[in-house]
């Protein structure tokens, strides 16, 4: 399911227009997005938990030259499925 399906999906189950469902949809990633940012984690009870993971910088290979490089530090966001989730995917 992509972002507009998900926009399609909450409209029919809700009666709301496109326009409404793609505001709220916004509105959730876009809050999901500045908690990340301020470093905060985000848990979603019954679908899991995101944060943001820090990696540090090191050195490295580039595999086509042979060259020495570094890598810069960075942060990736970072998922886990919870307990819920599991359990159905699984059954």
């Amino acid at each position: 399911m992509n972002k507009s399906e998900l926009i399609r999906a909450l409209a029919d189950e809700n009666a709301l227009s496109n326009e409404e469902a793609s505001l709220i949809v916004e509105t959730f990633f876009d809050s999901m997005k500045t908690a990340l940012t301020n470093g905060n984690r985000v848990e979603i009870r019954g679908l899991g938990s995101f944060k943001i993971k820090d990696y540090p910088g090191y050195s490295g290979r580039n595999p086509k030259t042979g060259n020495m490089v570094e890598v810069a530090p960075k942060k990736l966001p970072f998922f886990r499925a919870g307990k819920e989730l599991k359990e159905f995917i699984n059954k």
